[in-house]
């Protein structure tokens, strides 16, 4: 996308800082790496401030400037502190747009950008809870952008309902999957075959997935449930990919399998370095969330790598999964109703499986790419500089 902002007459291009706590893996990062490639490429300066970690390098190699800064801190005294070394930055890269991306940085950006006359926005990433007045207004800054960006419908209600946003100020910009690497046209049988061989997984196995940190609202252990109730569990492997949280939680998944008798089905197999080949080994891929997601990356991407999915019949899911044409929905922490779409996702037969891999593909490609979501950020920014030129 080029800069309709840049001028003919010489004029030095528009600077955006992305601002968040830290660079380590996640889906926040991985959107504010993408998102500062997208402003390169248009041409523009791209900052990058936070805590820093192991992305910083993608930072680099997306063209952009990385700026250590202190931006993971929750504590007020800092948060404030923060307002001025800011406000200084600002100044210092003359700075157009400041984007947030988290609570925390997001009150030092907002009195930074008040300080400076940059003008300030955000985006709401997350289904925060609400558990009282302090947690609401604490929350609510991710409200105050001149632009917030919701990531989903689900979210942009929440904005609306919940911090009584102006709905003008509103724009939805879903999470792109990159389907360069998320396509089932990109993975060799080689990689297929060595993610197998490392989890020992038969050729024959009916393979049931559920992508996600080991942590309970994730729904693990309605999963589990559901396939203690499975009458067939002939030849099934269930693979429950994520990291560890807490050493308790999965100490108390492990003895749920023992107690349920499925300690020959279920796998917990860690993090995955390689999920597009490790969604080629699943039959059907579930998301499980007891609570909402906001938008919940790992539908879609397996959606974009032609798999079946199953997910909770809240939050975002009730935009990215079409109930019967690419997945299926139940409601949250029904285990009978996961058993009966179990049931019906592992009985496709091969033309029903193919016919539901390219709905599910055609429409990742046409409303979730990294692309569209580039673009479309990119177009927020381009409607706050054309206002920003106006006055």
């Amino acid at each position: 996308m080029e800069s309709s902002s840049s001028s003919a007459d010489g004029a030095s291009p528009p600077t955006i800082l992305q601002i968040l706590p830290s660079l380590v893996t996640g889906g926040v990062e991985r959107g504010a790496v993408e998102v500062a490639r997208a402003i390169t490429e248009a041409g523009w300066r791209a900052l990058v401030a936070s805590s820093g970690g192991q992305m910083v390098a993608e930072i680099s190699r997306a063209g952009a400037t990385h700026i250590d800064f202190p931006a993971a801190t929750k504590n007020p005294l800092e948060m404030w502190r923060n307002v001025s070394k800011l406000a200084a930055l600002i100044e210092q890269h003359e700075v157009d747009i400041v984007h947030a991306r988290s609570r925390a940085p997001a009150w030092s950006a907002l009195y930074a950008a008040k300080r400076t006359g940059a003008t300030f926005m955000t985006t709401f990433h997350g289904n925060y809870n609400v558990g009282n007045p302090a947690k609401q207004f604490y929350n609510s800054v991710m409200a105050r952008g001149e632009r917030v960006i919701a990531i989903s419908e689900f979210i942009a209600e929440q904005v609306r309902d919940r911090y009584s946003a102006d709905p003008s100020r509103i724009r939805v910009v879903p999470r792109g999957v990159d389907v360069d690497i998320f396509s089932p046209a990109a993975v060799s049988a080689q990689r297929v075959i060595q993610l197998a061989e490392q989890w020992r997984i038969p050729d024959t196995a009916r393979v049931v997935m559920l992508p996600g940190r080991l942590t309970r609202w994730k729904g693990q252990t309605v999963l589990i449930e559901a396939l203690s109730r499975l009458a067939d569990r002939t030849d099934l492997r269930c693979l429950i990919v994520g990291g560890d949280q807490r050493t308790g939680y999965r100490e108390e998944l492990e003895r749920q399998v023992s107690r349920s008798g499925l300690e020959p089905y279920v796998q917990f197999t860690g993090d995955c370095r390689d999920m597009p080949a490790a969604f080629m080994l699943a039959d059907v891929v579930v998301s499980a969330s007891t609570d909402a997601e906001a938008f919940g990356r790992v539908i879609v991407e397996a959606q974009a790598m032609g798999r079946p999915v199953i997910a909770t019949d809240h939050g975002a899911a009730r935009e990215t999964v079409i109930e019967g044409e690419t997945g299926w929905l139940v409601p949250p922490g029904d285990a009978s109703a996961l058993v009966a779409a179990l049931e019906q996702a592992l009985a496709l037969d091969p033309d029903a499986r193919e016919a539901m891999a390219a709905r599910s593909m055609e429409r990742v490609h046409r409303d979730y790419t990294r692309e569209l979501m580039c673009d479309r950020t990119l177009s927020v920014y381009e409607e706050l500089l054309a206002e920003r030129a106006a006055r």
